[in-house]
């Protein structure tokens, strides 16, 4: 029975991320015009994320979660020059290592989003439907994360769509591959995981979405990324409340 739960609860989170993708779609052509406005916005949400969610988390269940979050950044830089093996000699290509790079972060963090409500479930059904709630408030702006990073790469509207159905399934895929062994797995390597998604997205933040803002000179740009943090925190505020 609190396998189907897990199941049902984590399907609803990814269509939450699929929602906020939906939004974008909804005022596709308003959204490609704008695209490095949303960007700015991403960059304020994958921050505010990785600072005040994923890094208090892991250190409360493991006090060397720095170390992760370190490796997390080294990874990702290390995955960045994989990325460029081939150095980009075009605009078109250096935006399409940005969008591939952006989505390997947040499907990690997707991934992770399901253990979280995995391991909710395995304590108690109230704990678990608590974390999928939390969870969801969070996804519908990753969709928009996700899908707005992927409109500013000029990538076509079927890869957005499957890109971010990707990122959206990473959820119920996390929670349903983990479960069974949800009891096994001790706090310390769940505290190491949260944060290697907090380095993922702070080097992904600041390393390539950030940089992309300098691109046109706007102090809408700043606003909006802080307005991306903000957003966040009072949806934090929201979930403890």
């Amino acid at each position: 029975m609190q396998y189907l739960n897990v199941i049902i609860y984590s399907l609803i989170a990814g269509i939450a991320t699929l929602l906020g993708t939906a939004m974008l779609f909804y005022k596709e052509a308003w959204a490609r015009k704008n695209s490095l406005y949303l960007v700015s916005f991403a960059a304020g949400v994958m921050l505010a994320t990785a600072f005040l969610d994923l890094l208090p988390e892991a250190i409360e269940l493991f006090h060397g979660a720095f170390w992760s979050v370190l490796f997390g950044i080294l990874l990702f830089y290390v995955l960045q020059q994989s990325i460029n093996v081939h150095p980009c000699h075009d605009e078109e290509c250096r935006l399409h290592n940005l969008g591939i790079l952006s989505l390997a972060g947040l499907t990690f963090h997707s991934l992770i989003d399901g253990i979280a409500i995995a391991l909710g479930f395995g304590i108690s059904t109230a704990l678990g439907m608590v974390t999928t709630l939390a969870v969801i408030l969070h996804e519908v702006p990753e969709g928009i994360t996700t899908t707005s990073i992927l409109m500013y790469a000029k990538m076509p509207r079927k890869k957005v769509i499957w890109y971010s159905i990707l990122v959206a399934m990473s959820t119920p895929i996390g929670a349903i591959l983990f479960y069974p062994f949800v009891k096994g797995i001790p706090e310390k390597i769940l505290g190491l995981l949260l944060g290697l998604a907090a380095g993922s997205f702070i080097y992904v933040a600041s390393s390539d979405l950030i940089p992309q803002t300098h691109t046109r000179r706007s102090r809408l740009n700043a606003i909006i990324l802080l307005f991306g943090v903000i957003f966040l925190a009072v949806i934090n505020k929201l979930i403890e409340h």
